[in-house]
């Protein structure tokens, strides 16, 4: 049996940095619940508007949450009312005994193919869609080689592929991939398709090249 490691956690340090940048002693389980409070609010929240990752940083008296988005304007919205009404759902879900200023940052992703999150959102959206599952790996593959940032990827849907009775794992891979070097940038992730006749997981890997320091 072989040992399974996130690719993002194996590399901490070296070639990614944590979602949530902050440090508390007293105060830390409060805090880690907030987190996952704000991340699981935003996720639903912006669902169609192309959302990366979620960043959270904490000064004293201070949070900045930081959202990654392939369609910011859709988060902005006109005059930016859509991230006022953001800043106010998001300051209930804080405690209001302990005064915190809220700072809310929305970053444009350029190239949406080199990422593995926006990715794999892509191939579940097509897969409940019920578009043939080979035909929308081959395109999203294609997509993402077409990018010159990228020297190689993976990508893996595995269930009830098709409607079918007994579930399995098909995949595809395009040039370098090594998983096992500290050093090579490897985005992943991981999402799900939620299909009339189950739940089908999309896994998708994107190597970068590597990082010296």
């Amino acid at each position: 049996m072989s040992h399974k490691v996130h690719p993002k956690a194996f590399r901490l340090k070296d070639s990614q940095d944590w979602d949530s940048r902050w440090l508390s002693k007293k105060k830390l389980p409060q805090y880690l619940e907030e987190d996952f409070r704000i991340r699981e609010f935003l996720e639903e929240k912006l669902k169609d508007s192309a959302v990366e990752r979620i960043e959270i940083e904490r000064f004293p008296g201070k949070v900045n949450v930081i959202i990654n988005s392939g369609r910011p304007g859709l988060i902005i919205g006109r005059g930016g009312k859509g991230a006022e009404e953001l800043k106010k759902e998001i300051e209930r879900i804080l405690p209001s005994k302990e005064k915190r200023e809220l700072r809310i940052e929305i970053r444009e992703i350029r190239n949406v193919w080199a990422s593995a999150s926006l990715a794999s959102q892509w191939i579940s959206q097509q897969l409940e869609k019920r578009m043939p599952h080979r035909r929308v790996i081959r395109q999203a593959m294609e997509k993402i080689m077409a990018s010159k940032e990228v020297k190689g990827a993976r990508i893996e849907i595995s269930g009830r592929l098709s409607g079918s009775e007994i579930a399995r794992r098909e995949w595809l891979k395009k040039g370098r991939l090594p998983r096992q070097t500290l050093r090579s940038i490897i985005d992943y992730k991981q999402s799900e398709a939620f299909c009339t006749y189950g739940v089908i997981g999309v896994k998708v890997w994107i190597y970068k090249g590597e990082k010296f320091d």
